[in-house]
C-alpha cells in the first residue's frame, strides 16, 4: 500500500517541490494551502496520487478536516509535512508592527502546531513521521527579526517532540534551509538554494529505514 503524505504551504516553492518529489517516489499527497488555483494546477500535474485539500494553516478545524479527508480518500497517514510559513517586516521590535507579528506568529507556530495536534494520533496508528521546515535564522541569533525568534520556536519544539513520538516509534524531523530562491523573497537568488534542494532532504528522512532517526538536516547554499 502506497504511503500518505500531508504537506501544508503545498502551493508553491519547497511545498510543491516536495509533493512532486513524494509522488516521484510513488507516495500519496495531501496538497493544503489557501490557493485552491494554485492546489488544483499542482494535482493536474502529478495525477491520481494527489488530492487537493484548499485550507488555511491558522484554521485549526480547518487541518483537521483536510486530514479526515485525506483518510477518507487513501486510508491511512504515514507522513506530514508542517511546511506553511511566512515572514515579517525587517523593522526589528522597536519599530515592528504588532499586528503583523501576530499574523505570522499564527502561520508559524500555531500553524504547525495545529498540523502535529490533528496528525499524531494516526501517526501513531502508522509509527509515522512529522517533519517541519525550520531555517538557518532559528539555528542562529538575527538583530532584531521577529521571523527568526519564530523559527527558534521551531526548532525547540521539533526537539522536544521527537522525543514525544520516539515513545511510539514515531519519528520527527526539522529541515532548516539556509536561503532558498522562492517567492517568499521579493526578488530571486539563482544562486542560492532551490526547493528541490530541500525537498530532496525531506525525502532523505521519510525514506531512511525505521532503525534510522534523522532529528535535523541543515543545508546551506555553496559560498
Amino acid at each position: 500500500m502506497a504511503k500518505t503524505i500531508f504537506i501544508t504551504g503545498a502551493s508553491s516553492g519547497i511545498g510543491a517541490a516536495t509533493a512532486r518529489a513524494a509522488a516521484a517516489a510513488g507516495w500519496n499527497v495531501g496538497l493544503f494551502a489557501r490557493s485552491a488555483d494554485r492546489l488544483r494546477d499542482l494535482a493536474g500535474e502529478i495525477g491520481a496520487q494527489a488530492l487537493t485539500l484548499p485550507g488555511d494553516a491558522t484554521d485549526q478545524e480547518a487541518q483537521a478536516s483536510a486530514i479526515a479527508q485525506l483518510l477518507d480518500r487513501f486510508g491511512q497517514l504515514d507522513a506530514v509535512f508542517a511546511n506553511a510559513g511566512r515572514g515579517t517586516s525587517p523593522a526589528g521590535t522597536e519599530k515592528g508592527d504588532p499586528q503583523d507579528w501576530k499574523a505570522m506568529v499564527d502561520l508559524n507556530i500555531m500553524g504547525a502546531l495545529y498540523t502535529a495536534h490533528a496528525a499524531l494520533p494516526h501517526l501513531r496508528a502508522s509509527r509515522g513521521q512529522y517533519v517541519v521546515t525550520g531555517s538557518l535564522a532559528g539555528r542562529r541569533h538575527i538583530q532584531g527579526s521577529i521571523y527568526s525568534a519564530t523559527k527558534w520556536f521551531i526548532h525547540g519544539f521539533a526537539g522536544n517532540l521527537a522525543d514525544e513520538m520516539k515513545e511510539w516509534g514515531g519519528r520527527c524531523m526539522v529541515v532548516s534551509p539556509g536561503m532558498v530562491d522562492t517567492a517568499f523573497f521579493d526578488e530571486p537568488k539563482p544562486d542560492k538554494l532551490k526547493p528541490q534542494d530541500v525537498a530532496t532532504a525531506v525525502m532523505h528522512a521519510l525514506e531512511a529505514p525505521a532503525h534510522v532517526d534523522i532529528r535535523e538536516i541543515h543545508l546551506m547554499p555553496t559560498g
